[in-house]
């Protein structure tokens, strides 16, 4: 990982190299200015120190390449990340330790978002599904998925109240589901945006702006 240094009229040169991770880097999170956390395809997480470009603390717990990670918005001192070893994994920067294994997926985690009370968080799988788990019950509370979606999840967010889930897809829509609709009754999905003409590799949502 390479930090910029953006300068007026001028290109962007690289003024710090991060070099740790023995896997492609697959995400990249600030929890401020002076700390960075990072995901790769060697099963790890780091934090850096972008001050003097020291990894600090080393996240180990997953089988398989960490394809996703999120900040608690509420609490930096904890992390959120997803694999393709199916599981999500609650992390503390305190101590370095998993504080909580999340299961459910039966396939590659592509992406975590926190949602927005920190109290849990949302996943995107290759198997077809979206779910929100709960970071105090440590268990599954809603799964979002439709009999004729059969392509992977690649990026999540929520909206600013954590009403909407958007999710991008390989099939090349973004969907929004209702965040509070009940499982039992099958979570339908509020919309789907569908212009583009390959896969939804990235989605992010402005949260001074919706609700």
């Amino acid at each position: 990982y390479k930090l910029q240094d953006q300068q007026l009229g001028m290109p962007g040169r690289a003024t710090l190299e991060l070099s740790g991770h023995d896997g492609y880097l697959s995400c990249c999170r600030f929890i401020d200015n002076s700390k960075m956390l990072t995901s790769s395809g060697d099963a790890t997480c780091m934090l850096w120190d972008v001050s003097t470009g020291e990894m600090t603390t080393e996240f180990k717990g997953h089988e398989s390449d960490v394809m996703s990670l999120s900040v608690n918005p509420q609490d930096a001192n904890i992390f959120v990340s997803g694999s393709c070893d199916t599981f999500a994994k609650a992390w503390d920067i305190r101590s370095g330790e998993c504080v909580g294994t999340f299961d459910g997926h039966e396939s590659d985690i592509n992406s975590v978002c926190f949602f927005p009370s920190g109290k849990g968080f949302g996943t995107g799988s290759d198997d077809s599904t979206c779910r929100i788990f709960d970071i105090r019950a440590y268990g599954e509370v809603n799964c979002f998925r439709h009999e004729k979606i059969t392509c992977g999840i690649t990026s999540t967010d929520f909206s600013k109240s954590g009403r909407l889930m958007f999710a991008g897809y390989d099939d090349n829509c973004a969907r929004v589901w209702d965040s509070f609709s009940s499982t039992e009754e099958g979570a339908n999905s509020v919309a789907t945006l569908s212009a583009h003409e390959n896969r939804v590799s990235c989605l992010g949502i402005n949260h001074s702006k919706t609700s």
